[in-house]
């Protein structure tokens, strides 16, 4: 019987551990995600401003704070203006190609370009401020000549300026195409190829894009 007592006793006290832990449990995760989640938030910030320094080092003209992700910039990076705060989100490419001039690119603050969109300009493409525009987009100012008879790729540029304006909203996989201009407030319907101008306040969708009801 002593014997018996001695085990129940211990079963008891074994029982109270497990009863204790199990009840404490659920409360310790919240504290480790949440510096989890502040470490990879300063992570990010730092990588940004580490390209913020890299990109100006290399000529692109930052006029204050712009939050990049793991962008593109590949060349004639005095050729690019982008005006802080904006922000640039994973994929995003920057293209300029022909003669260098100062603002061939311009993004104007408070802009947010989603992931994935490529901006290649060639003359000059300006995207006004406050203007959202989504991921899978592609703007650009230029195409080539087609005449028979000869390689494509050896054609000369045919380039048109392209303008954003102010407060613009363009849907996901919008396609822009050279001498277009999209006044304030527009909204592109995702998908849609933009071929002629778009006036203020107006909403679009589309191949090629129209105006919506």
């Amino acid at each position: 019987m002593e014997t018996l007592s001695r085990y129940f006793a211990m079963a008891l006290s074994v029982a109270e551990v497990e009863i204790s832990c199990r009840v404490s449990a659920p409360r310790m995760p919240a504290s480790p995600m949440n510096l989890l989640h502040l470490l990879v938030r300063m992570n990010h910030g730092l990588r940004s401003r580490i390209r913020n320094m890299w990109f100006r080092a290399l000529g692109v003209r930052l006029r204050g704070y712009v939050w990049m992700r793991r962008i593109s910039i590949p060349r004639q990076w005095s050729d690019i203006t982008i005006e802080g705060p904006a922000s640039l989100d994973d994929g995003v490419v920057l293209l300029c190609s022909g003669e260098t001039h100062e603002r061939k690119l311009v993004i104007c603050r408070g802009t947010y370009i989603n992931r994935f969109t490529m901006i290649d300009a060639s003359e000059q493409i300006e995207v006004g401020e406050n203007c959202m525009i989504g991921p899978f987009c592609y703007i650009t100012d230029h195409d080539h000549r087609h005449e028979k008879g000869r390689p494509i790729g050896e054609q000369p540029l045919l380039s048109a300026p392209v303008q954003i304006g102010n407060n613009v909203w363009v849907g996901a996989g919008v396609i822009i195409l050279k001498g277009v201009s999209i006044g304030d407030g527009a909204v592109i319907a995702a998908g849609a190829v933009v071929t002629k101008d778009v006036d203020v306040g107006m909403k679009v969708g589309g191949v090629p894009a129209r105006g919506l009801r």
